[in-house]
């Protein structure tokens, strides 16, 4: 009977890695440690394992759950997640579950900006965390979108957020800790239930648990949404439209508009009596 595979581990990978990316050399982190460079560089290599204490150790220096260090392939993660794990973002560290997208990169390894259209949204609810559904979204850059960050782009449907124009393309960036989001400002958010809409947000996560959804068009009434609901949050961006929106008047304009609309109406009323 054959036995169980054994499981890969990636610390040795892990531990070169996350140090390099501190840009520090094996000499600063042999002494940040307390241990011998061979040591360190032993570990790195394969040579030795650390012991459980040594373990802790690595994982309290570079902020990182020992699971993650022994169970996760970092280097076959993307800039955008590796970030995220850096600012403590670690499924093991947190106890909850850990919100990494599914991306793509281009051919110079930078994160590509995916385009989701409207054709796409019913796709999205099932392939959100799919490689190979993100994978064949078609993409794009925006040189002036800052390259340590991940942003997607969503197609508007309807009119709850005039003045921006239905059929706008409304880029948004990953939001990882939602207890940070601002009151105000606008989000893209995504639900099983209601799929992708655009809305100003209100955070009540610690009070109640919900955000509370409000449009730009008053016609609209706002709504909450329990977090457990949602799956992914992207802050505005900016948006692209091929139409302009309509301009919004002064209000010494608008009162100057009513009264003349009044001086019509009066001028009918006087000609229809006489």
């Amino acid at each position: 009977m054959a036995g169980k595979r054994k499981k890969k581990i990636y610390l040795t990978e892990n531990l070169k890695l996350l140090r390099k990316r501190k840009g520090r050399t094996q000499d600063d982190v042999a002494f940040e440690l307390g241990i011998k460079r061979p040591t360190l560089s032993g570990y790195e290599n394969g040579v030795a394992e650390p012991g459980l204490e040594m373990l802790m150790t690595f994982s309290r220096y570079y902020k990182m759950a020992a699971d993650t260090l022994l169970k996760v392939d970092l280097t076959a993660l993307s800039e955008s997640q590796l970030i995220q794990l850096e600012m403590g973002a670690d499924v093991y560290i947190r106890g909850s579950q850990l919100r990494v997208l599914a991306t793509t990169v281009s051919e110079r390894n930078e994160e590509n900006i995916e385009l989701v259209p409207e054709k796409a949204k019913a796709g999205y609810k099932n392939g959100f965390a799919d490689p190979e559904f993100i994978g064949e979204l078609p993409v794009f850059q925006l040189p002036f979108l800052s390259k340590d960050r991940k942003y997607r782009t969503f197609q508007l449907n309807g009119d709850s957020m005039l003045p921006i124009p239905d059929g706008s393309w409304v880029t948004g960036e990953f939001v990882q800790d939602w207890n940070n989001l601002v009151n105000g400002f606008a989000y893209i958010i995504f639900t099983l239930d209601d799929g992708i809409v655009f809305k100003i947000v209100e955070n009540h996560i610690k009070e109640k648990g919900s955000l509370m959804l409000y449009s730009l068009n008053p016609v609209y009434e706002p709504y909450a949404v329990d977090v457990a609901e949602i799956k992914e949050i992207w802050r505005f961006v900016n948006y692209i439209s091929a139409e302009i929106p309509e301009p919004a008047l002064p209000e010494d304009q608008l009162i100057s508009m009513v009264s003349r609309l009044r001086r019509d109406v009066d001028q009918l009323n006087s000609r229809m009596k006489s």
